[in-house]
């Protein structure tokens, strides 16, 4: 096994001078599918739509055949074709014909030297042959979980200065306490808390209290009614509750139309109807964080109920 780093990962893909396979492990779901994507980079921006393949072992119709033929596709006009086949624990558990299993071992002790192939997974069974197979031949990059509260705080801390943010210790240390060590959740509600204070030059222990509130009986329709009333803190306090409950993406999505179609007055629905179609699209195509999506969108409805209630 070659293991590797992040940053040295990512070197690399700056310098278009990547590796022909790399398996991206680890509990931190977001951090693993960032440095997926970025592999897109080594590719042109013009060729990308020939060059760069994203497969996702959740869509029933990719399996290791098609992920080979993916890697087995010539590049257009391009040094190197990208091939990312997200979720692969999907794949990889699936039942797959023997054929399959054996070219699959054989293309990992030998890959195609015309394209990079990263496969990207959380949790792997590792006494399966071609997962061992995977871990002895690829460049292997670990975005392990958070032990303890330490941990967490040092992940939180990392994530402010990634993206330029400043919190208060407090607030940091209230963050912590209501995830735990589950790291899901730790990412979810730092993403809401950022985004519910995205104007505030400093998140305090106020924004924390307002959107990562303690846990409560689950009304499916409270994130509409939320919106209704123009309370963003709520509705996305709601939202959040709402995903851990096990609510699927598309429903929630059609409950938020519905408050469009009999909520919105019809000078502002045009303005609601495409920020609900370019989540719809973004959903539909895998353009981001299907959680982060739908929060971006409970903010924008919001806001336009705010104005409407000022006008």
């Amino acid at each position: 096994m070659t293991a590797s780093s992040p940053a040295a990962v990512r070197k690399q893909i700056a310098s278009g001078e990547t590796g022909p396979l790399y398996l991206i492990l680890g509990d931190d779901e977001g951090e693993r599918a960032r440095l997926a994507r970025e592999f897109i980079h080594v590719v042109e921006e013009d060729l990308r739509p020939f060059n760069v393949e994203r497969l996702y072992g959740g869509d029933k119709t990719t399996t290791i055949a098609t992920v080979l033929a993916a890697a087995r596709m010539l590049p257009m006009l391009a040094p190197r074709r990208i091939v990312i086949l997200s979720q692969a624990e999907y794949v990889l558990q699936r039942k797959a014909a023997e054929h399959d299993l054996e070219a699959f071992e054989q293309f990992i002790q030998s890959p195609e030297p015309h394209a990079t192939v990263i496969v990207e997974a959380g949790d792997l069974d590792k006494r399966r042959r071609v997962v061992k197979q995977l871990l002895k031949y690829a460049t292997v990059v670990d975005f392990g979980g958070i032990g303890n509260a330490g941990d967490a705080q040092r992940w939180v801390r990392a994530q402010l200065k990634r993206r330029q943010f400043s919190m208060d210790p407090a607030a940091i240390g209230l963050l912590v306490d209501r995830a735990g060590a589950d790291l899901a959740r730790l990412r979810a509600d730092f993403e809401r808390v950022v985004l519910y204070a995205l104007d505030r030059p400093t998140i305090g222990l106020a924004d924390v209290k307002a959107v990562v509130g303690p846990a409560v009986l689950q009304d499916d329709w409270a994130v509409t009614g939320a919106i209704v009333r123009g309370k963003a803190d709520v509705a996305l306090r709601e939202l959040g509750l709402t995903f851990d409950a096990g609510a699927v993406p598309p429903l929630i999505l059609g409950q938020l139309g519905w408050v469009i179609r009999t909520k919105l007055p019809a000078a502002r629905i045009p303005a609601a109807v495409e920020a609900v179609y370019r989540t719809d699209l973004a959903l539909k195509t895998s353009g981001g964080d299907p959680r982060l999506l739908l929060e971006r969108l409970v903010v924008e409805l919001c806001e336009t109920r705010g104005r409407l209630r000022r006008s």
